[in-house]
């Protein structure tokens, strides 16, 4: 393994911003993340399969009166979000390094008030379809983590996602589309603004060579 990597992940393990396997509070905050992790009261927001952070990062500036988690498998990835947060002395925001299919071992049932899957890996091979965040698997997740109202947000570059997405959406019992739709950044409805609040590095290249972004925001 690199140095570098090394390097990056010796200083996760001592980073209070990051609860990842061998730390003391691994696995032990469900139910208890605004308590004993952000130590307030604020409703919890989580993005799944997080990245380098950006959008994480990007919603705790915006709101203050928030606590943001950003969740995923790849160390070196939240060393990057982690680092940017403490560079801007953010407090409300923190990183979890997990697989998103044992979220419901680290969360309590309605702890979660809000859900983002910000351009995750479409898996566009059929084989692959129960690996996608949008897949009915992870939606009973999704359902059984958010609280009485809380929503999910998916922003993908995807056709392919975003149309299974929906069709799951449109058959599962319960499930209520809020807004939608294949060109976010052609919107001027201000339903649309949260949205169009952040964009991320990827984002603006997908933009940039004429990829419209699929956005969706529903409730399970």
């Amino acid at each position: 393994m690199p140095r570098i990597k090394l390097q990056r992940f010796a200083e996760n393990a001592n980073r209070p911003n990051i609860v990842e396997p061998g730390k003391a509070n691994f696995g032990q905050l469900a139910g208890r993340w605004a308590a004993d992790f952000f130590h307030n009261d604020h409703p919890l927001v989580l993005e799944v399969g997080c990245g380098k952070g950006e959008y994480t990062v990007g919603l705790a500036q915006l709101h203050p009166e928030q606590n943001f988690l950003g969740l995923d498998i790849k160390g070196e990835r939240i060393w990057r979000g982690s680092t940017r947060a403490e560079a801007l002395g953010l407090t409300n925001v923190g990183f979890l390094r997990l697989l998103a299919h044992q979220l419901t071992e680290h969360f309590a049932p309605g702890e979660l008030g809000e859900i983002w899957i910000t351009f995750p890996d479409p898996r566009p091979r059929d084989r692959d379809i129960k690996r996608r965040l949008t897949a009915p698997r992870f939606l009973d997740m999704y359902q059984a983590l958010l609280a009485p109202g809380g929503v999910a947000q998916l922003k993908t570059d995807s056709e392919g996602l975003f149309e299974y997405t929906m069709e799951v959406l449109a058959g599962r019992p319960g499930a209520t589309i809020e807004v939608a739709t294949r060109d976010l950044y052609a919107e001027t409805d201000p339903a649309f603004a949260a949205a169009q609040a952040i964009q991320t590095h990827f984002e603006g290249k997908y933009r940039a060579v004429g990829v419209p972004i699929k956005y969706v925001r529903f409730r399970l």
